[in-house]
């Protein structure tokens, strides 16, 4: 895929969604302005557990999407040697709940061929040394060899470098960057300050931002993104390398030697005040601290660095959101739950249909248009599909 400088597309996101596909969009020769509200990975991006995984019971389409985002994150690894610094696949543990089983989920998952062990108590420290052995289900627990994690903000400095190598604006502290649509259809960006920046196409990649500034435009997506949070502790002085996914906590190395933790019980815990402001209780913090000692060898002290609060993107019915938005000509938009394990693919991909303007079969269960959608008449473009405009 090849075009020409001329074709100008503005990118409205600084997480690894934004940094993607600014990034794959100059591979492909066009000219780029990269645009945040903030600075880079100061979003959702910069407090993501960044579990690479398939795992679990998923559509046949969302597997295989997977499964091609995981194919990208090690063909970067091989071409980025220095990347093994903040990209690892070591494998990753999980089990059941008490009362519960994951049999069911292992059977799932070899039944779709993929890399799925199931390890009995007694041999976890075969394939995990770094995990208590006791803490781990009665059944068992599944090692699935192939997965890792990746740290976003280091993925993004990386994928920015390349796209500024190749002649991409970044803007940073660009304030409340909105979509300019005039006579329905994306003529560009106006930037905080009320800077218009013409452009040829848009792509909404602001996180969970993303269905606000849709109906801002008349278009509607279903959302439902809580408030969440990840703890990152103090360096730790024994080696993790697995990713845990337990019942109690997800736990997950970083490049400067501490971890970082959630859980879905902590996160429902969070309150949130009528400003929008995210309180994060102290006990929830020191639970999860308690609760990732329990699962690591050694039993480890764990104390927290700091707190990385915010919102979570999630898409109404869990599944991605990307492509052209057919009310508005020339709009693009990216929104979904997974950006860690679908940033490279879905940049990849999203940036090979706004050139061509042929869309991808991988993407055709996630598009914008699988809502019903009210437009409003200002907002109402011809819904043709087709290249941003060769100027």
């Amino acid at each position: 895929m090849t075009t020409t400088q001329s074709t100008h597309v503005a990118v409205i996101g600084g997480g690894i969604l934004g940094a993607s596909t600014a990034a794959h969009l100059a591979r492909a020769g066009a000219r780029v302005t990269l645009l945040t509200a903030g600075t880079l990975a100061d979003g959702a991006s910069g407090r993501s557990i960044a579990w690479l995984n398939s795992s679990g019971d998923r559509s046949a389409e969302y597997h295989y999407l997977r499964l091609l985002a995981l194919d990208r994150y090690r063909t970067w690894s091989a071409q980025h040697p220095e990347s093994r610094a903040y990209l690892r696949f070591d494998g990753a543990l999980k089990w059941a709940a008490p009362g519960e089983s994951f049999a069911q989920t292992f059977g799932f998952e070899r039944a779709a061929g993929y890399d799925a062990i199931w390890v009995d108590r007694a041999d976890i420290a075969r394939v995990a040394p770094d995990v208590n052995a006791d803490a781990v289900a009665e059944e068992g627990a599944i090692f699935n060899p192939g997965e890792g994690w990746v740290s976003l903000p280091d993925l993004i400095t990386a994928l920015v470098a390349e796209a500024s190598a190749a002649g991409v604006q970044v803007v940073e502290q660009a304030g409340d960057v909105r979509v300019d649509v005039k006579d329905g259809a994306a003529t560009g960006v106006i930037l905080g300050d009320g800077t218009r920046v013409a452009a040829d196409g848009v792509v909404l990649a602001t996180g969970s931002a993303v269905p606000a500034d849709l109906a801002a435009l008349g278009v509607t997506i279903p959302d439902a993104t809580p408030a969440a949070f990840v703890l990152f502790t103090d360096p730790v002085d024994v080696e993790v390398r697995t990713v845990l996914n337990t019942p109690r906590v997800a736990v997950r190395p970083t490049p400067d030697g501490r971890l970082v933790l959630d859980a879905d019980w902590a996160e429902q815990s969070v309150l949130v005040a009528d400003d929008g402001s995210i309180t994060v209780p102290e006990e929830s913090v020191q639970g999860l601290l308690d609760e990732a000692s329990k699962v690591l060898a050694g039993n480890p002290k764990l104390t927290a660095h700091r707190v990385g609060a915010g919102l979570k993107p999630i898409p109404g019915d869990g599944e991605p959101v990307v492509g052209a938005v057919p009310a508005i000509d020339g709009l693009f938009a990216v929104f979904t739950h997974s950006g860690a394990t679908l940033g490279l693919i879905l940049g990849e991909l999203l940036a090979e249909e706004i050139l061509t303007g042929t869309p991808s079969p991988v993407l055709e269960a996630f598009r914008v248009d699988r809502f019903d959608n009210d437009v409003v008449p200002d907002a109402v473009g011809t819904g043709a599909w087709a290249p941003v405009a060769q100027q």
